[in-house]
């Protein structure tokens, strides 16, 4: 679905990803790690088109996409959710997920057009609300919201383009323990319907045993480690790598418990 082909990106004298190449399958979920600065969410800009890559590709069902920016490649079938939130806070919770179930049916152009006209769009937004837990904060002007309702809106917007790839950095991150649950449970839903190639960037190494197919490890932006999570997370290399040396020894059994 996705391919990354010695994919790069220089800030200055500063390789922030070197030279990664990786295929990332329809039915799979794969998840990203690697410790601080290693280049996860760099990787993840390069995918999605925020950033321009120095040199290497994207291809996109085997279709190189290197040259389109992030609109052309959503339009295309590749959906992000940010690791902070990107969202119309002045706007009511039903007005974003609208916007987007908008923008999916090629509405784009008219986006003032009166909303009342478009019962089938309304009740789409409705239904992507309900998924995420927020019908009851349908009117509710995102600004209001929480941090962790503003993550789960972002994923009620990923769903309502209904992207091929899906993109997550790091969903759970500052959602409180009651919230957190949610938003596994969605990403449970996409991966079971084995139709999208989902990746996650992801610190926290509860949510990645519950939810990978596979594991890539990043460390200083180059690919270490490849595969399934068990035999990636037993490796030498990355627990070297995503634990420091010094603590290897000492919490490398943590990793498994």
């Amino acid at each position: 679905m996705l391919s990354t082909r010695g994919l790069t990106i220089r800030f200055g004298g500063h390789t922030a990803v070197d030279n990664v190449s990786a295929d990332f399958h329809a039915g799979q979920l794969t998840v990203i790690v690697g410790p601080n600065g290693a280049g996860k969410t760099t990787y993840f800009n390069l995918m999605s088109g925020q950033l321009p890559a120095t040199s290497g590709q994207v291809l996109l069902r085997g279709e190189d996409i290197t040259g389109s920016g992030p609109a052309a490649r959503t339009r295309q079938g590749i959906g992000r959710a940010f690791q902070l939130t990107n969202l119309f806070p002045h706007l009511s919770v039903h007005e974003n997920v609208r916007l987007a179930v908008q923008a999916r049916a090629g509405a784009g152009m008219k986006l003032w057009s009166i909303w009342s006209s478009h019962k089938e769009l309304i009740e789409r937004a409705e239904h992507y609300l309900q998924r995420v837990s927020l019908g009851a904060r349908r009117d509710t002007p995102v600004a209001a919201l929480s941090h962790g309702d503003k993550r789960k809106l972002e994923v009620a917007i990923l769903l309502a383009l209904e992207p091929e790839v899906m993109m997550f950095d790091e969903p759970t991150a500052g959602m409180s323990v009651d919230e957190v649950p949610v938003v596994l449970d969605l990403i449970h839903q996409v991966k079971a319907e084995r139709n999208k190639a989902v990746l996650l960037v992801e610190h926290k190494m509860d949510v990645v045993r519950a939810l990978a197919d596979r594991i890539i490890v990043l460390h200083h932006g180059a690919l270490v480690a490849d595969g399934e999570p068990a035999a990636v997370m037993s490796s030498a290399i990355v627990q070297e790598a995503y634990l420091g040396t010094a603590q290897a020894a000492a919490q490398g059994a943590a990793i498994h418990d």
